[in-house]
């Protein structure tokens, strides 16, 4: 499981390394490994609009979105599920005359 740094601390990693620190010296000071500085960095980056990707505000949109259609599938398929349930006994929806 990966770790969770705060967002203050991820600021003042970057900012050390954008004003010149070297990442491997970043790291080992941190205790932390060089790959996930330099994944902030690119972060850092597209966020600036200096390089193309999805901006992490997107991204937290885009999770957002997903969440969301993941618990709207899991209602729909309990309505399915008690829709089928219903019909195996017999019962009919309200208004239904058939």
């Amino acid at each position: 499981m990966p770790h969770i740094y705060p967002p203050e601390f991820r600021r003042q990693v970057i900012e050390l390394a954008r004003a010149g620190t070297r990442v491997k010296l970043l790291a080992a000071t941190f205790q932390m490994s060089d790959a996930t500085i330099y994944n902030w960095l690119k972060q850092d980056r597209i966020d600036r609009g200096e390089a193309e990707g999805a901006t992490t505000s997107q991204q937290l949109e885009l999770a957002a979105a997903r969440r969301r259609i993941r618990q709207l599938e899991t209602e729909l398929a309990v309505a399915r599920k008690v829709n089928e349930v219903f019909l195996a006994e017999g019962i009919r929806p309200k208004g239904s005359t058939r």
